[in-house]
């Protein structure tokens, strides 16, 4: 990548700073655990990982950037599945940075950097709970800052990548004002005009949200 992609991804982490002081809290908080990344809990982190890994095919040895990896649970969810990927997790939350590069300093395929946007070029992208948490931005502003994000996943990814979203389709009375929920069906239009032909939506897990998987 390019020094300018290097700029836009501080750029971008220094856009983020409410966000990045607010899951510096939960993992003070809780610590290395679901909750500490605010999922409701192990479950459906899970349940978003599995979605996720469904973007590899049949693949086994790749080279992955995990954007807002956090504590890097998703790279203990793929070594026990036999998954070798050379890794690279980013993320905007200084501690958990630090924490993940305590928990693999053994692992010589495994790096950690803080930021916000992919610095350089990998086969796989995959972005899980990063488009969630908007506090008081406005839907233009959050949908503003969405397809900046995939556009620097598609451009570093080159054989594809994943992302989830909460859904528009959350029940009413469930839905907090300082999380937004995406339209599924816009963002799959976007993908399928501007990255690639091959955009799988996947809708049909039991969770308030859905996963797009880009492939070349």
């Amino acid at each position: 990548m390019t020094e300018k992609a290097d700029d836009a991804a501080r750029m971008a982490a220094a856009d983020l700073g409410e966000v990045a002081d607010y899951f510096n809290e939960t993992f003070a908080k809780f610590g290395a655990t679901a909750k500490g990344l605010d999922w409701n809990g192990e479950a459906t982190q899970l349940l978003s990982m599995e979605q996720c890994c469904k973007l590899f095919g049949d693949k086994t040895a790749f080279s992955l950037i995990d954007l807002g990896c956090g504590y890097a649970p998703f790279l203990d969810y793929l070594r026990k599945r036999k998954y070798e990927p050379d890794y690279l997790g980013i993320d905007i939350s200084e501690p958990m940075i630090e924490e993940a590069r305590k928990r693999f300093s053994g692992d010589r395929r495994a790096r950690f950097e803080v930021g916000a946007l992919p610095t350089e070029e990998a086969d796989f992208v995959v972005a899980s709970g990063i488009f969630n948490l908007r506090f008081d931005r406005s839907d233009e502003d959050w949908r503003a800052y969405i397809l900046r994000t995939l556009d620097a996943m598609n451009v570093a990814a080159v054989e594809g990548f994943a992302f989830n979203c909460l859904t528009k389709y959350s029940d009413a009375d469930r839905m907090r004002p300082d999380l937004f929920y995406s339209d599924p069906c816009w963002l799959f239009d976007h993908c399928k005009q501007y990255y690639s032909r091959n955009v799988a939506l996947l809708h049909d897990y039991e969770k308030y949200e859905f996963t797009i998987i880009v492939r070349r």
